[in-house]
C-alpha cells in the first residue's frame, strides 16, 4: 500500500467532530498516540530491562507496530485536514533531511538549520 491509497482509505474511517474543518482534533490524537508508543517503550525498559529492538519479542514488536500504526493514521487525518497528502509530508522531509545532509546539519537543533 502506498501513503495516497492509505490516506483515502483510512480518511473513511475518521468519524471525529467537525471532520473537514478541524485540525485540533487529530492534532491531540496525534500526540496521545505518540505517548501511547513512548509509554510501551518505557514499560519495557522498567519491567523487562529492554534498552534495544533486539531484545523485543515479536509479540512486543508487533504491538508497537500498532500503535505507530494508530500514529499515522492521526498523521494522516491531521494531513488531510490541512489540504495535503501524505506523499507531499514524505517527500518534504527527505528533502529537508537530505538537503541538512548535505549542508553537514543532520545534528544540531533548529527547523531551518
Amino acid at each position: 500500500m502506498n501513503f495516497k491509497e492509505y490516506q483515502k482509505k483510512s480518511r473513511v474511517t475518521a468519524g471525529y467532530p467537525n471532520k473537514d474543518n478541524n485540525f485540533i482534533y487529530p492534532t491531540l490524537g496525534l500526540v496521545g498516540e505518540a505517548g501511547e508508543v513512548a509509554d510501551k517503550v518505557k514499560k519495557h525498559i522498567r519491567d523487562d530491562d529492554i534498552k534495544t529492538p533486539g531484545e523485543l519479542s515479536d509479540a512486543q514488536k508487533i504491538e508497537l507496530m500498532k500503535e505507530l500504526g494508530d500514529v499515522l493514521w492521526y498523521i494522516s487525518q491531521l494531513t488531510s485536514e490541512l489540504g495535503g497528502n501524505l506523499e507531499e509530508v514524505a517527500q518534504m522531509n527527505i528533502d529537508k533531511l537530505y538537503s541538512r545532509m548535505e549542508r553537514n546539519k543532520i545534528g544540531g537543533s533548529g527547523d531551518n538549520r
